[in-house]
């Protein structure tokens, strides 16, 4: 229940700390253009989001501010402190009517506030402290401006990085995609003179279709031959050049090599000796490790191929640019795209452990943000791990929210630094190597544009920052 009695009088007025300095025509502007209201115990002074209309200070009671998290109002402060102040506190800057409470205040018991007009607080302010108000207008709005800039400088330098890193991972395969296409290229070049030294009319027709079958077998034990250990390898080539000696080949090292790769061993040898007699079984095995090396090589192209197109839909996936801001998505793709992303960035002393729970559902979300969000935090990880260690990703459920960690084995965040973490500017990196903005950007994005949480645990050797995201839409 609200009611509403006489206005509060000036010198009443000057007894509440806000206001002791004024003068007694401001008191009284004051005084005639406040009320005082009354507030039953459990009623709301004000609400957070409404409209911030009033500007309300305490003249007796308790009172206690929420905000609210998860669709919970949370207490954050409690007090009976006579004077104390809340509701439109920033209305001087911009326009009153656009500005909402950010939180809420309720009275715990019976309570009495001052309640001034926004416009009028505004005005009187702006009137009567004009310096003052420049000052908390440039910090406040320079503050915002700064940390709006700086964030998208984090961003771009971000997407610098991971595209330079993408470019690296790019490069492997397509170089390696070039160099098997140039090799390529000069083997079936080759394989066509073999053919024709073998096809001249030296071989009969019965014995150049036994060739060609081995040729289809030789193909097929290419494409399934097993990986052998460095040690199988080398014996085996050395088994398969004394074979090719005694059977007065030439080059039997560099065609040994090739033959062991596709899986022939030397009694396989022997079903093409058979088949095309010993004159001709120089030109018949030149031609079967052309075809086994081309099959080889088509396999190196095509794994670079799957590669480039594996890094091509990771990015996609990172960036979303071809989808709706806001989706169902899987978070374990998401993760995956970002180390993708972040690969060139992992040092070779770094594991990487996956502990996936792969029975979580589909979650709405805004997938690019989230991105940026695993981005920060990994990259994080492992500047905190510099050359080695580990960093494990793992995914869970509690209750009706998704859980993503991300753990590391660094060093750990000091108990006295960790309550500031999430404030914009803060970085326990060296100069010119942190905004101090990743964290205050994923909290916004977490907290604010999800409606989740971000906690973190910290020891040295285990540091793990959890994520909290609802699974159903809030």
């Amino acid at each position: 229940m609200t009611g509403t009695s006489d206005r509060l009088a000036p010198d009443e007025l000057r007894t509440l700390f806000l206001f002791a300095e004024l003068t007694p025509e401001q008191l009284t502007h004051l005084s005639e253009h406040g009320r005082v209201e009354q507030r039953r115990a459990g009623d709301a002074v004000y609400v957070e989001g409404e409209p911030a209309r009033c500007f309300y200070v305490l003249l007796s009671g308790t009172v206690a501010m929420h905000r609210r998290v998860q669709g919970d109002e949370v207490e954050v402060s409690r007090t009976s402190q006579r004077g104390v102040y809340g509701g439109a506190t920033q209305a001087y800057i911009g326009d009153p009517a656009e500005q909402r409470y950010t939180n809420s205040l309720f009275a715990v018991t019976d309570c009495d506030v001052f309640a001034l007009p926004a416009d009028i607080i505004a005005d009187a302010m702006r009137r009567w402290f004009p310096m003052a108000i420049h000052l908390l207008e440039g910090l406040f709005i320079g503050m915002r401006t700064m940390q709006t800039i700086i964030g998208e400088r984090e961003r771009l330098l971000a997407l610098g990085a991971l595209s330079a890193g993408l470019t690296h991972e790019l490069n492997n395969p397509a170089a390696a995609a070039v160099r098997a296409t140039s090799a390529l290229r000069g083997r079936i070049a080759n394989m066509r003179q073999k053919l024709a030294m073998i096809a001249d009319g030296r071989l009969d027709g019965r014995r150049l279709h036994h060739l060609v079958e081995l040729q289809e077998e030789a193909v097929k034990r290419a494409a399934a031959a097993p990986p052998l250990t460095p040690l199988a390898v080398t014996d085996a080539e050395g088994e398969l050049a004394d074979w090719l000696d005694d059977h007065g080949v030439r080059g039997a090292w560099e065609l040994a090599s090739t033959l062991v790769a596709g899986g022939i061993d030397a009694g396989w040898l022997s079903q093409v000796d058979a088949a095309v007699g010993d004159d001709d079984l120089e030109a018949a095995i030149h031609w079967i490790t052309y075809t086994i090396d081309t099959e080889l090589l088509m396999g190196e192209i095509d794994d670079a191929v799957a590669r480039i197109s594996g890094l091509v839909g990771a990015a996609k996936q990172y960036s979303q640019l071809d989808r709706a801001p806001h989706q169902t998505v899987d978070v374990h793709d998401l993760l995956d795209a970002t180390l993708v992303m972040l690969q060139a960035k992992v040092p070779a002393g770094v594991r990487v452990v996956k502990e996936y729970d792969k029975t979580l559902p589909a979650i709405p979300a805004y997938a690019a943000e989230l991105n940026q969000v695993w981005t920060n935090l990994i990259d994080n990880a492992l500047a905190a791990m510099g050359a080695t260690g580990t960093l494990t990703l793992r995914t869970g459920r509690t209750e009706d929210r998704l859980i993503v960690e991300i753990r590391d084995t660094g060093g750990g965040i000091p108990p006295e630094v960790r309550p500031r973490i999430f404030e914009p500017f803060f970085t326990t990196k060296p100069v010119g190597e942190g905004t101090g903005l990743g964290l205050d950007i994923s909290y916004r994005i977490v907290v604010n544009k999800h409606h989740g949480d971000i906690r973190v645990q910290s020891e040295p050797g285990d540091t793990r920052l959890v994520v909290l995201l609802p699974l159903a839409p809030a």
